[in-house]
């Protein structure tokens, strides 16, 4: 590996690696050992074409509304949980060479940083979370029914005239259980993450209170949250199609979607924020002493203002071209970022944006309530007012 201008290798910290992703780089289609997004479309593309093919070989009906919650895992869901992994992973990098470049993490505590990173690299290279992923999708297979999983397509029936149950063995048993694998190794990967962050969390950081991102020098950790908004979109497409395949089916009403919006956004803010709430207490501690500091800093500077240019100590022609007008409303904006400090180091801008990514694939509910011809219709008619 090439050496950055910090001295260290590029590739300070990677959740990616296991025995999927080694085959992924054998057979070529895991390029820079980051670029994961071939691999997900050709396990996207073989579980999906031999459905096809198997659909025209017994005479099944795959394009059917009740088939597509399958087609939405297989073709855009899981393509989607290789495209945030392979954003995740260069950013996550990015942000721990940042924070000891930038002596975030204090030259005597990045010992103990790289002990972390270390164990993190012999943990993602091991095959025992990835068999252990595997059992349990496995095991879903028969807890499923049980689970009261959504989707009428998520479980296995047997009841259906032979040549369509054995169209369904495949999807049932192959398809779906690929399917949360998949979706099970990525959480594991991400608890690498989240134990990054935690063993980050317990160095004694060297935080900026009166830094310009309004989060002490960690801003470089909502860029990295940022780029979630893939998997939480595969989270969500998956969902809808589950609901909207219930709703067809009679199985669920639309009225009965709003409880489970809310746990998702809910699921979505875990996903996301859980892992930054490590650094709320130093964050707290930080905001708590900044503000004290600048607070001091303000008076003495304050009171000596006042001195110099109130009292009159200074001569009018003086006060035209002074620099200590302007040091003043510096510090008083220094004083307002410190106040602002935010104990999490996310904006609610970005949590807005990933809500929205979550609330979009379920804008199409809506059309059982609301037909897209009737909608149209309406729309027309209040703009030519027939």
């Amino acid at each position: 590996m090439q050496a950055t201008d910090d001295g260290f290798d590029q590739r300070l910290f990677s959740m990616l690696g296991g025995p999927l992703h080694r085959l992924g780089i054998r057979l070529g289609l895991v390029r820079d050992h980051t670029r994961t997004v071939r691999l997900g479309l050709a396990i996207a593309l073989l579980l999906w074409g031999v459905s096809v093919l198997l659909a025209w070989a017994l005479g099944v009906e795959l394009l059917t509304f009740a088939m597509l919650g399958a087609h939405v895992r297989l073709l855009l869901v899981i393509p989607l949980m290789f495209i945030a992994e392979s954003l995740l992973d260069p950013r996550m990098d990015s942000f721990i060479r940042v924070a000891i470049r930038s002596r975030v993490v204090p030259g005597e505590s990045t010992t103990r940083l790289l002990e972390a990173l270390a164990r993190i690299a012999r943990w993602k290279d091991m095959w025992l979370p990835e068999a252990a992923c595997l059992l349990v999708a496995i095991s879903i297979i028969w807890l499923a029914p049980l689970l009261h999983i959504p989707g009428t397509d998520s479980t296995l029936e047997t009841n259906k005239p032979a040549h369509i149950a054995a169209a369904g063995w495949w999807y049932s048993i192959v398809c779906l259980t690929v399917f949360r694998f998949l979706f099970l190794r990525l959480l594991c990967r991400l608890l690498l993450w989240c134990y990054c962050l935690w063993a980050l969390s317990r160095l004694p950081l060297r935080l900026v209170p009166a830094h310009s991102d309004g989060m002490a020098g960690l801003g470089e950790l909502e860029v990295v949250h940022l780029h979630f908004a893939p998997l939480i979109l595969a989270i969500s497409s998956a969902l809808a199609a589950s609901f909207a395949v219930d709703i067809d089916a009679g199985a669920m009403t639309l009225d009965g979607v709003y409880p489970a919006i809310g746990a998702i956004l809910i699921l979505d803010a875990v996903l996301v924020v859980g892992p930054l709430l490590f650094f709320a207490g130093q964050l707290w501690a930080c905001k708590v002493k900044g503000v004290g500091d600048y607070m001091m800093l303000a008076e003495r500077y304050s009171a000596r203002f006042e001195r110099k240019w109130i009292d009159g100590a200074g001569p009018d022609e003086d006060l035209l071209g002074t620099g200590d007008i302007q040091s003043l409303a510096d510090l008083t904006t220094a004083i307002g970022v410190v106040r602002r400090v935010r104990i999490v180091p996310i904006s609610p801008g970005v949590m807005l944006n990933l809500a929205m990514v979550a609330l979009i694939p379920m804008l199409p509910l809506l059309l059982f309530k609301y037909p897209m011809a009737e909608l149209i219709g309406q729309m027309l008619g209040r703009l030519t007012g027939l």
